[in-house]
């Protein structure tokens, strides 16, 4: 039994976090949820038990053997070190140590082997929600046909902005509604009955900081080689990223051969072979697992090199909680607690 803690234990992923352990039976003793002091006693329940929050700034890390963080980058920044320092198995949400090339980005399902990198820091970065999802369902595709050129546009919800954007979007969907006017404090625009083409900061080559987070690790897990070309949009939904993928290979893709493929992969449901059957964040991904793939069809630019698919998963929980919990588990099965 392994006695962990949770930095960032009220937002979205923090609570996710905790559901999955209970549910997923993972093997912990005790349990430390931690936040900022304004959330200092707040009671959270985890196995029929309230544990109460304790505050970060004071907490001992040498009690625990992981811990996982999502209170965003700042706070991992100035905390995630300590707690490597101390003793603790850091396992970062945020972008904050992603592309530190001594520190390994994981998603289990595809490049496992790189989780031993994280012995020279004591920290493993759990990587983007819109990349997670790309990459488990291209991971076997590229090791039959190898990927050259990925060309994605996503369509992200809202919670992967934090639960206040939750709010925000439930409440300027009341004000249209009812004719009212429209309070905005986390987007730059309404996302009310709209789209917004802009998710993060945009970058000196004009891209959005999330358009590069996706070239930067995608090229980090997947392929160094692999030319990434992303648009990354927000929607008006409220779990569960889309996206649209179109990709070149170096072989002929034969599409029977990448329903197989998927079918066999793990953490990758795709749902029928049928035009009309494909995968949506609402019905399909939200509070689910896998990533679920749908739409696939040969590219009409390049033919049998290229393939076009749709691809959902929930981005709170694959996208965030759940890949880091499997990455635990992976470090549990791969060194027996010795780590």
């Amino acid at each position: 039994m392994i006695d962990a803690a949770i930095v960032g234990a009220t937002g979205e992923i923090g609570h996710a976090i905790i559901k999955i352990l209970e549910e997923r039976k993972f093997p912990v003793n005790n349990l430390h949820l931690l936040a900022s002091e304004r959330s200092i006693g707040k009671k959270i329940l985890f196995k029929n038990k309230e544990i109460s929050v304790e505050n970060l700034a004071t907490f001992d890390f040498s009690k625990v053997k992981i811990a996982f963080f999502s209170a965003g980058g700042k706070v991992s920044a100035k905390y995630a070190p300590i707690a490597a320092t101390q003793g603790a198995l850091v396992i970062d949400n945020t972008s904050h140590f992603r592309q530190e090339e001594d520190i390994p980005l994981i998603v289990p399902e595809v490049n496992p082997d790189d989780l031993s990198l994280y012995k020279k820091h004591r920290i493993i970065a759990n990587p983007n929600c819109s990349t997670i999802q790309m990459v488990v369902a291209l991971k076997p595709i590229h090791d039959k046909y190898k990927i050259e050129h990925i060309d994605v546009s996503t369509y992200q919800s809202v919670s992967g902005a934090g639960h206040s954007a939750i709010i925000e979007l439930i409440n300027q969907t009341k004000s249209t509604l009812d004719n009212k006017p429209v309070e905005t404090n986390i987007f730059p625009q309404s996302m009310a009955f709209n789209v917004l083409p802009h998710i993060d900061v945009f970058q000196e080559n004009l891209f959005t900081k999330e358009e590069m987070k996706m070239n930067w690790e995608t090229k980090k897990i997947l392929d160094n080689n692999i030319e990434v070309n992303a648009t990354c949009v927000r929607v008006p939904v409220l779990y569960g990223h889309s996206e649209a993928v179109h990709i070149k290979t170096k072989k002929k893709i034969d599409i029977k051969e990448v329903y197989t493929l998927l079918k066999k992969a793990d953490g990758v449901t795709i749902l029928g072979e049928e035009p009309q059957e494909y995968p949506t964040a609402a019905k399909n991904a939200q509070y689910k697992d896998d990533t679920f793939v749908g739409r696939i069809r040969h590219s009409l630019v390049y033919n049998e090199y290229g393939l076009n698919m749709w691809l959902v998963s929930d981005n709170i929980r694959k996208g965030g909680a759940l890949n880091s919990i499997q990455i635990a588990e992976l470090v549990i099965q791969k060194y027996n607690n010795d780590f």
